[in-house]
């Protein structure tokens, strides 16, 4: 089933909003690998919330792109 017309504007807003930040905590993590001392536990911690994002950009991504059969 095709998501609606609602659906579609909430998850761009959704998708946008995950981008910011994935960009966000980009330029955040590459501030604190240039700037030692490197907290490491916290470039981890930043680097697994930047996967995350990146997982569910992806996700939201999918969710916008019709079903093409095969």
């Amino acid at each position: 089933m095709d998501p609606t017309d609602e659906e579609i504007t909430a998850i761009r807003e959704q998708l946008y909003e995950l981008q910011v930040e994935h960009r966000d905590l980009d330029l955040v993590i590459e501030h604190l690998i240039l700037n030692p001392p490197p907290d490491q536990l916290l470039i981890r911690r930043l680097k697994k919330r930047k996967l995350h994002l990146k997982d569910r950009i992806t996700l939201l991504e999918r969710m916008l792109i019709p079903d093409i059969p095969a």
